[in-house]
């Protein structure tokens, strides 16, 4: 942290834990869902042609997810109002969330995912934007390092929920909603966050009004870069560990990227909170863009399982770091203040574009070439988002 912050322009522990917990929730909202729960349900429903529907499903989804991102961002932007949203959001998407286990029929899921997708991105798009309205820049690392228990909540929901003989297929649906509700409201109700000087919609600490969209452009590609070679990854792991050794199971993949994912909470934290001291806050972006490079590459030409390993968990742990940090750090770059809500759901873009894009680059590549090749485009990808974050100032 720079020496000249004093504590009076910085914003309470009490917030930054509370608002770290909320955007956990907002990962125990879909990570379960969409990843075991809807997928389990297709599967039930739709019998031979799961694979399809669930496709129809995932498509439609996040076409949703994306525009309504944008909506409610620019919706809480211009009622100068985050929380009535959040709260709102959290309502719905949690009654509409237990509504799966009545409908019968798989158009009617698809109208109802897309629903609880609108709902869902009411409470997430302005909880992303209030944090840049109270978050100074002199926080912005620690906040990073915070974001980093949402992906690992996620994924510790989905196996709390589905241990065997804890709740039923349409009761594990009213449970997820429950711990997103234990973990939004309460900082709804108890954040209570100073007003920090300078953060407001329409000033910028002391900075120009407008921000140089240049480095703002830079943040969303390199995001998108890394995000395209996460996605691949997380859908295509199994099947590249199964071509290496035909013993793998998918409990033994699951328990790896569990690991991954509280390995990288720590590594995180310490990256977001040296950042902050030493006023650096691109310098962990660019070294973790770096190493999931490096750790793609060392895939690529894994002999055997120790060395793919090895390369999964250099990659896993570098862009799950990067990518909280990124978040936070994002709420830096951003041209315009009274405009964050909206702009930060075009960065969400980032997240839900590459399931879109993903699929057709793996269909390109392993067919014919195996995936050495497709490890060789990501580790591109990702040298490429290393070689723009590069480019950004030192400092802004």
């Amino acid at each position: 942290m720079p020496a000249e912050a004093g504590t009076a322009a910085l914003q309470s522990r009490r917030f930054l834990w509370l608002y770290a917990l909320a955007a956990a929730g907002g990962a125990v909202a879909y990570v379960p869902f969409l990843t075991i729960l809807l997928p389990m349900r297709v599967s039930a429903m739709a019998g031979a042609d799961d694979v399809a529907w669930l496709a129809f499903a995932t498509f439609f989804g996040a076409i949703s997810a994306s525009l309504s991102n944008i909506a409610f961002g620019w919706a809480s932007d211009a009622t100068r109002r985050r929380v009535p949203w959040i709260a709102a959001g959290l309502l719905l998407s949690c009654l509409l969330l237990g509504s799966f286990g009545a409908v019968a029929g798989m158009v009617e899921v698809i109208v109802l995912l897309v629903g609880w997708q609108v709902a869902l991105n009411m409470m997430l798009a302005p909880l992303a934007a209030w944090a840049g309205d109270h978050v100074p820049d002199a926080q912005k690392g620690r906040l990073g390092g915070l974001l980093a228990f949402a992906p690992a909540a996620g994924a510790g929901a989905g196996v709390l929920v589905t241990l065997p003989g804890l709740a039923s297929a349409d009761q594990r649906l009213w449970l997820v909603a429950a711990l997103v509700a234990m973990c939004v409201a309460p900082v709804l109700l108890f954040g209570r966050p100073r007003d920090i000087p300078g953060l407001g919609r329409g000033q910028d600490a002391g900075r120009p009004e407008a921000r140089p969209r240049g480095e703002a452009v830079r943040m969303w590609i390199a995001r998108l870069l890394v995000q395209v070679s996460e996605a691949a990854l997380f859908a295509f792991l199994f099947f590249w560990f199964r071509a290496i050794d035909p013993a793998m199971t998918d409990a033994r993949v699951a328990q790896i990227f569990s690991l991954i994912l509280l390995g990288a909470v720590p590594l995180a934290l310490t990256a977001g909170r040296w950042a902050d001291r030493h006023d650096r806050p691109f310098a962990p972006l660019m070294l973790c863009a770096a190493g999931a490079a490096c750790g793609l590459l060392i895939m690529a030409g894994a002999p055997g399982l120790e060395a793919a390993l090895a390369g999964y968990f250099l990659f896993g742990l570098s862009a799950s770091v990067f990518l909280s940090l990124h978040s936070a750090q994002t709420l830096r770059v951003l041209p315009r203040a009274e405009h964050r809500g909206r702009d930060l759901g075009i960065f969400n873009l980032t997240n839900t574009g590459p399931s879109l894009v993903m699929p057709w680059l793996t269909l390109a590549l392993v067919p014919a070439f195996g995936f050495t090749a497709l490890f060789l485009a990501l580790a591109a990808f990702a040298a490429a988002a290393t070689i723009l974050l590069w480019r950004l100032p030192r400092k802004l």
